[in-house]
């Protein structure tokens, strides 16, 4: 068994912000074929995926974005999962919309949601799936963050919610690393060994990646 967590704040006034774009990934697997109904559970609502032979738990935090990792940790000890089989999705306003970078582990980067699931679980070491949801202006990042796409954002924002579910089964059908070389962007990918002497041509100069920062606060 996998657990898919996506990250947001429960409730209709807060559906369709950017911060609930995590829920939003988590209701677009569901929406695929062989998916139950979303139940409550694990102060969570709760949905059971097949994907092959492999069992999936998509999870929706039902305790606010700062409580996110209650659910969790009461998923992770009933079920008796390992922390690696943990992915968590959740918007970054670092990334540019509509940008995704997965890592198989790391800081919170200052995303309260996934600092408390590192203070429950006491480890760092869930993959998580940071997905761009634009850039605020200076000292304006909370109510960025709350607020909805603009009308010229939304198809950006769409694609960017259908391309973050295909990331999740690509990293249920194949692993960590895998998703990461098709869903970075060309980030994260292992740099191969020359073999034997290197031909002579000319070397394209590499694209410069933009760096990872901080997520959001809360509200």
């Amino acid at each position: 068994m996998k657990l898919v967590v996506g990250l947001g704040n429960p409730g209709p006034k807060y559906s369709g912000t950017r911060h609930n774009i995590g829920f939003d990934v988590i209701d677009c697997l569901a929406a695929g074929p062989g998916c139950s109904t979303f139940r409550e559970k694990f102060e969570a609502f709760v949905a059971e995926m097949k994907e092959g032979d492999e069992t999936v738990l998509l999870m929706k935090p039902l305790t606010f974005m700062n409580l996110s990792g209650r659910a969790v940790r009461a998923a992770l000890d009933f079920y008796k999962l390992p922390i690696e089989q943990v992915l968590v999705v959740c918007d970054d306003f670092n990334l540019p919309l509509g940008k995704l970078r997965m890592r198989a582990k790391g800081s919170h980067g200052g995303q309260n949601g996934l600092r408390n699931i590192q203070d429950q679980l006491s480890s760092d070491a869930y993959v998580r799936l940071r997905i761009g949801v634009g850039q605020p202006e200076p000292g304006d990042a909370v109510d960025f963050v709350l607020s909805r796409f603009k009308a010229g954002e939304r198809t950006a924002a769409e694609d960017a919610v259908a391309n973050a579910a295909q990331a999740v089964l690509a990293w249920i059908r194949k692993g960590t690393e895998a998703a990461m070389n098709k869903f970075n962007g060309g980030e994260d990918k292992p740099k191969a060994k020359p073999a034997g002497e290197p031909k002579k041509e000319k070397l394209k100069k590499p694209e410069q990646k933009p760096t990872d920062g901080n997520a959001p606060p809360t509200a």
